[in-house]
């Protein structure tokens, strides 16, 4: 089985179920709203919460979800990332452990980054507060050639770009190490403000883009179809999602629109992460381009019907089902 690594931001994710809007309020978050926090203020809402209402603790981070996924299904994965000498820390690398990833976490000088998520009301929208900490501090310095040898795959999260000399830093080193590299997007508004360098990293470095609709756009200016062709211009392989419509991919002159597999969603996060992990891992394996994107949308679609980005032992069981079946019918 071939093997990949991931880079990206060591968070863990913190969710609280909030009786009101009270603690929101007094920490100054919008209702809905994403809101970066500095140390003081991540500590003193961290350590509130520890202490005033029920937390549930999950490791997180883009790059981060999409290895663990991909060690689920059976691919040696490892993961470079920056924590804290902290609990957070210590669970988040205990986490990763527990799924098979190799971690190459090194240890800052701050608390390890968190993402706070805050659920209220009856229609359980959620509000975030985000301090990155010790993720912050990867620097390019920190980067061994040694750390890329013996991977297939190289998977970097779009939040990275804006530490751009890191970046260059890591593709340069995966691309000596034979690394096939992919890249999620992450986010329009960093694709917009790093419009030129993630121009540049996709031409000479980048062989598999994944983008949603909003970071399709911006990265080309293009509706989200004539995106996909502009996009797959520049690389191996393209894939633009494009929510609960489904999912679109390219390779060359080859097109397929994936139909959203079925499911019944609650919680739409990490699965843009998910689907990146089963179309490597469908890739990995050989499978036509079709079904790398239905093996994708396979799992988008059980992580959608749970809280949160960790898919549940049922849900999984059902997925591996699925995706062998569907495998077995493209391989006779």
């Amino acid at each position: 089985m071939k093997s990949i690594l991931g880079i990206g931001n060591a968070l863990t994710d913190i969710l609280a179920v909030l009786p009101d809007d009270a603690f929101l309020k007094k920490y100054h978050l919008p209702k809905g709203s994403m809101q970066h926090v500095d140390m003081e203020t991540g500590d003193q809402i961290w350590s509130t919460l520890k202490q005033e209402v029920g937390v549930r603790y999950v490791a997180g981070g883009s790059a981060a979800n999409t290895i663990t996924c991909t060690s689920i299904f059976g691919m040696p994965s490892g993961f470079i990332g920056k924590i804290g000498d902290d609990e957070l820390g210590h669970l988040f690398k205990s986490d990763q452990e527990q799924y098979g990833v190799r971690t190459r976490l090194l240890k800052g000088r701050n608390s390890s980054g968190r993402s706070m998520v805050f659920i209220t009301g009856a229609n359980a929208e959620r509000t975030f507060a985000v301090y990155l900490g010790a993720a912050l501090e990867l620097v390019p310095e920190d980067l061994k050639p040694e750390y890329f040898e013996g991977y297939d795959y190289f998977h970097i999260e779009g939040y990275l770009v804006q530490n751009q000399d890191l970046i260059r830093t890591a593709v340069r080193m995966a691309r000596e190490a034979g690394c096939k590299i992919s890249i999620d997007m992450a986010s329009y508004n960093v694709v917009e403000s790093n419009d030129a360098f993630l121009h540049n990293l996709v031409d000479n470095y980048v062989d598999i883009v994944f983008a949603n609709e909003t970071e399709a756009t911006a990265f080309t200016k293009l509706p989200p179809r004539e995106a996909l062709d502009e996009i797959a211009n520049h690389c191996e392989i393209a894939v633009v999602k494009i929510g609960k419509k489904g999912s679109m991919v390219k390779q060359g002159d080859e097109y397929h629109f994936i139909e959203p597999w079925p499911a019944t969603p609650i919680d739409a996060t990490g699965a843009g992460d998910t689907y990146a992990a089963g179309f490597l891992y469908a890739h990995a394996l050989g499978m036509p381009l079709r079904v790398c994107g239905e093996v994708g949308s396979i799992i988008a679609a059980k992580v959608v019907e749970v809280v949160g980005t960790k898919i549940d032992i049922p849900r999984w069981r059902d997925a591996k089902q699925e995706i062998r079946e569907l495998i077995a019918a493209n391989t006779k």
